[in-house]
């Protein structure tokens, strides 16, 4: 063993300072933090980074504004609408209005035809009853047996000329068929019931109801008839001398006048 074995060093210990020791644990610390940063970062490259972006909250305002934004909306849709209900409901009255008075128009044209066409009867048929007054006073005056044929009744003529004078006076009454109250075909029909004769009960029958004669060549006795043979719309009985009896209407009833006060359109021959 060497004589220096047991003997004691004589190498002064070292002082090491405060300071030395924190500075030392200083720079390991740092070590141990630069690769804690370094096992962080690697396990940050790792993994994916998500972000969260928080959307900030309605306050009240807005709200309220976003719901008055949505009821004027909704307010501007339903007045669109309204106004396309009034704008097709307005064509369609347009249209109605210009069908009705195309209808009208064509009424109208229809009602002027017709009036002109009964005013150009009504001329013709004055222009032929004015010739036939004409006429009629002509060979009412000249009393002539020739032109107007017998003016005297005689016979059954007789009796039916009796019986219709005896009912001037009476009243008219559509539908009367005596004892004092007569419409035109009723009371020749009940003249010449008097000597058994059965005539149609109206005028237009009774105006085919004998043979046709000219008014020229009238007797006593005659069934005179207003309009056309078998269409006739008033009748009444010759008596002679240019007259007539039948009941004519409401306001006269039964009278006795000259054939020229209302010239008939033709006569008829019973008996």
């Amino acid at each position: 063993m060497p004589h220096t074995a047991h003997i004691r060093s004589h190498r002064k210990p070292r002082n090491r300072s405060a300071s030395t020791i924190a500075m030392r644990a200083g720079v390991a610390g740092g070590v141990l933090s630069l690769a804690a940063a370094g096992a962080s970062a690697s396990a940050n490259a790792a993994e994916p980074v998500t972000q969260t972006l928080e959307l900030p909250t309605l306050t009240a305002d807005l709200s309220a504004q976003v719901a008055q934004s949505a009821d004027a909306t909704q307010q501007a849709a339903a007045n669109y609408q309204l106004q396309a209900e009034r704008d097709a409901a307005a064509a369609k009255a347009a249209k109605q209005a210009k069908s009705d008075l195309a209808e009208a128009k064509k009424k109208a044209e229809a009602r002027k035809k017709a009036a002109a066409e009964a005013a150009r009867k009504a001329a013709a048929e004055r222009a032929s009853r004015s010739t036939v007054r004409t006429t009629l006073s002509t060979t009412a005056h000249a009393g002539s047996s020739t032109s107007t044929g017998s003016s005297t009744a005689t016979g059954s003529a007789a009796a039916i000329v009796s019986f219709v004078k005896a009912q001037i006076g009476d009243t008219y009454i559509s539908g009367g068929t005596g004892p004092n109250t007569w419409d035109c075909s009723g009371l020749v029909q009940a003249a010449f019931k008097q000597v058994g004769i059965s005539l149609p009960r109206v005028s237009q029958d009774q105006s085919t109801a004998g043979t046709q004669v000219s008014l020229s060549n009238l007797q006593p006795g005659d069934i005179l008839y207003w309009g056309s043979a078998g269409s006739a719309y008033h009748v009444a009985v010759y008596v002679g001398d240019g007259m007539f009896v039948g009941a004519q209407n409401p306001s006269t009833g039964v009278v006795e006048k000259p054939l020229s006060y209302d010239p008939p359109t033709g006569a008829v021959r019973v008996l």
